[in-house]
């Protein structure tokens, strides 16, 4: 009985290390080894799908998402031994209130009155969510989507995923315009849309002690931008 204590005491402590570790893993790598080194695919055999077009309520034009076909391996038992058994999901967003949800690789604009479809950027992206402003396109008729997405290795893995830096982006409803509104090696942490005055506020951290990780050390940075203007410039706040 003691020996199974220890053995179960021993197993314990290398799972606390190990989520310790896994907590502590930096977000930012500012070592300049791998500064050019390309991401890669969390698996190189997915393949990129289409889901069908989305067009928001009042716009002109339809909108694909663009993302990696996934697909599930689950282990079985069998009376014969272990075997697999692989599940697809053939749908890679998901769609509600004006907003476009999912890990998608990009999202591709056509016009309805038109069959030629055009990519929002060419560069390597990892989009969270796509938000339609329909309350701003009532009002100022100005339509913008907001995106939430990942555009860097900012740690240095390998791999653009949900472990880099988020940042927020905009573009016209077209595709055309995108537009980086963070700063680069800023996480966002949030952002608001106030209509009764046109502005989209948000919030990002700024890793001033270059420790890889965003903590209460940090400086917080406040922005606004005016929706109602064209030129979406940037204007930092001190409500602190």
């Amino acid at each position: 009985m003691k020996d199974i204590k220890i053995v179960v005491l021993a197993v314990l402590v290398l799972l606390v290390a190990s989520c310790k570790e896994e907590v502590e893993k930096p977000k930012v790598i500012y070592d300049g080894a791998n500064k050019n080194k390309p991401y890669t695919k969390l698996d190189s055999t997915q393949v990129a799908i289409a889901d069908l077009p989305i067009q928001m309520e009042g716009t002109d034009y339809l909108i694909h998402p663009v993302g990696d076909l996934r697909v599930y391996e689950k282990g079985t038992k069998s009376r014969y031994g272990s075997s697999s058994v692989i599940d697809l999901s053939f749908t890679i967003s998901n769609f509600g209130e004006d907003e476009i949800t999912g890990y998608l690789q990009n999202l591709k604009f056509q016009k309805v009155s038109s069959d030629s479809i055009r990519p929002l950027t060419d560069k390597a992206i990892l989009i969270q969510t796509a938000s339609y402003l329909s309350g701003i396109a009532d009002k100022t008729k100005n339509k913008i989507l907001v995106y939430t997405l990942f555009d860097m290795d900012s740690n240095r893995d390998g791999k653009l995923d949900t472990s880099d830096i988020k940042s927020l982006y905009l573009s016209d409803i077209s595709g055309s315009n995108f537009t980086k509104i963070s700063v680069d090696l800023e996480e966002l942490i949030d952002w608001s849309l106030i209509e009764s005055q046109n502005r989209l506020y948000f919030r990002t951290v700024e890793d001033t002690n270059k420790n890889g990780q965003f903590d209460k050390n940090d400086v917080l940075h406040y922005n606004y931008i005016d929706l109602s203007s064209s030129s979406w410039e940037v204007k930092s706040y001190k409500p602190i």
